[in-house]
């Protein structure tokens, strides 16, 4: 039977399993939401307030599943608005497909009206950008599209669709549901390399992070880690890798990392590096961003091992021992699965750098009357083991990464990228794909003006989340730098907020301001049996601007210095 475009491109959609379709609805492409209503009604379509909230929703259920999530935007301004979420799941290796409404064919080369040349404008970001011209290609395309964003380093793929293109009737055959393409398992001689290098190595230590982790592959690691007695560490933003609780863990590199952490890895003589890239942000050494000096380069001094299934990755900036192209789960159940190695005297070293851990993660001093590592020493024995937090970009998220356990894979959301304005979209789209859980959402007062929209998405979808919302009056991070490098000339950092529990009762949420410690117990208990989304805002005291530092330490450094 005959069939448009858009209803080919609905069935390729739930063939390929989608659940959740996130939009702002355009005109390009109001017959796919129409084709999604008849013929699929399970697919929930989501209709947010902005694409970049739409485009950030659909990395974070790429993130949370592993499967590409599903954002359609309209042509130019709804494409551009967009990139920002495309080039988060392009930094943070997230599978995703963005479907751009295009104008017609016959109106292509004649800069109609909102139209751009969409393929150079996301190249650089994606895996893949494409036009479909021919409504028969189009289960072609969406295979491809599958393939691409799940194969090697997972990332976003970029679909363009002209209108008369999801209008025009023809005759094609279903295509095929995706089956998750195997890199392949590492070599028996490559795995006996990676045993003796660890019967060899006194100071050890796995860095596992990347995405598109599955129970088993993290159960394999961690028994191993505990059996051969080799410290783990989690690359940024990906802490809920490992189990906090284990001796085996011993902290995260990148951002904002524990010096001490940092030191021990420099003394360390082997390096396992799992499922990630050795990036900037990953190597990050000293100071805030001074990445690629955590090891030298371009040849460490530690013999090193480098597993990832994008082989684009391996040798790209360190030149390592051993180059490891394997799937994930593979090298780590083959990890799991080398012969016992019997290092006792690596217990010590183990020990040292899980006292470094506890010791960063003891709660300290923090100025004002909301105390709060306490307070995520409370909200980590509050919630349940599978509670979802999210986090945007920001010196507030300091508060969280140091003090806030993971226990649970599959906990964390939180943009390697440096995306503002990431943390609501990400924990509203985890609400609406695990509703029976807890979703908190970390942010700060300049990132939630940057999102804050999308709270009335919440409000319409019943996706109840939990906003913590750190209100310091200021762009945290950026007024670091600038009592760091500006000798502490304030030059737009200073922000003018408006009421936020009043607009968030606008919204319709459930809102609350909390000024002291003993009041968040108990605002924190409303805002779960309220039923509804719920903000909380914290009036922080702007001298609590980090974890490690206050305004009044900075300007004591700047006045040593000086």
């Amino acid at each position: 039977m005959k069939r448009k475009g858009s209803e080919i491109l609905a069935d390729e959609l739930r063939l390929n399993g989608v659940e959740l379709v996130y939009h702002v609805p355009g005109e390009s492409f109001l017959s796919v939401l129409d084709a999604l209503a008849c013929r699929h009604p399970e697919i929930r379509t989501i209709t947010c307030r902005h694409e970049n909230g739409a485009a950030q929703m659909a990395e974070a259920y790429g993130k949370l599943t592993g499967t590409p999530g599903i954002a359609f935007v309209t042509r130019s301004p709804g494409a551009t608005n967009a990139v920002n979420g495309v080039h988060t799941a392009y930094q943070d290796s997230s599978p995703m497909i963005l479907v751009v409404g295009q104008v017609k064919r016959g109106l292509m080369e004649r800069e109609a009206f909102m139209s751009y040349d969409f393929r150079t404008m996301f190249a650089p970001m994606t895996k893949w950008v494409a036009q479909i011209d021919d409504p028969k290609r189009i289960p072609e395309f969406i295979q491809r599209a599958y393939h691409t964003a799940m194969t090697g380093r997972m990332g976003p793929v970029v679909l363009v669709v002209p209108e008369d293109v999801l209008e025009e009737e023809c005759v094609v055959a279903t295509g095929k549901p995706y089956t998750l393409t195997s890199v392949g398992t590492p070599a028996p001689a490559d795995m006996a390399k990676v045993r003796d290098m660890l019967s060899d190595a006194e100071r050890p230590v796995i860095i596992v992070g990347g995405s598109g982790w599955t129970e088993q592959a993290r159960d394999d690691i961690q028994r191993f880690a505990e059996n051969c007695r080799v410290p783990v560490v989690t690359t940024f933003r990906r802490r809920d890798i490992i189990d906090h609780r284990l001796e085996c863990y011993a902290g995260e590199i990148g951002i904002g990392s524990n010096p001490a952490l940092l030191s021990h890895i420099r003394d360390t003589d082997l390096v396992i590096m799992v499922n990630d890239a050795l990036s900037d942000v990953n190597t990050i050494g000293a100071g805030y961003m001074e990445g690629f000096t955590l090891f030298d380069i371009p040849v460490p001094k530690q013999k090193f091992v480098h597993v990832t299934s994008s082989l684009e990755e391996l040798n790209r900036v360190f030149q390592v021992d051993l180059a490891i192209l394997a799937d994930n789960d593979a090298f780590a159940a083959a990890l799991a699965g080398l012969p016992s190695i019997d290092r006792a005297a690596r217990a010590e070293w183990v020990r040292r750098l899980r006292k470094t851990f506890e010791m960063e993660t003891k709660p300290g001093p923090c100025p004002g009357p909301i105390d709060l590592p306490n307070m995520m020493k409370w909200l980590r024995n509050r919630l349940p083991d599978d509670a979802i937090v999210t986090n945007g970009v920001g010196a507030y998220a300091t508060w969280s990464q140091r003090y806030f356990a993971h226990y649970k894979l599959h906990t964390q959301l939180g943009p390697i990228s440096g995306s503002m304005g990431y943390s609501l979209p990400a924990a509203i789209s985890a609400k609406l794909l695990y509703p029976e859980r807890i979703v908190v959402n970390f942010v700060g007062d300049g990132c939630y003006q940057m999102c804050g929209e999308e709270l009335a998405t919440a409000v319409q979808y019943g996706a109840n989340v939990i906003i913590l919302l750190f209100n310091n009056n200021m762009y945290g991070t950026i007024r670091i730098h600038e009592e760091n490098r500006l000798d502490g000339r304030i030059n737009g950092t200073s922000l003018v907020n408006p009421d936020f529990c009043m607009l968030a009762k606008a919204y319709g949420a459930n809102a609350e301001r909390v000024r002291k410690t003993e009041d968040f117990a108990p605002a924190f208990e409303r805002a779960i049996g309220s039923g509804k989304p719920a903000l909380i805002e914290l009036a922080l005291d702007p001298e609590a601007i980090h974890t490690r530092y206050s305004l009044t330490d900075l300007r004591k450094r700047r006045s040593a210095r000086a």
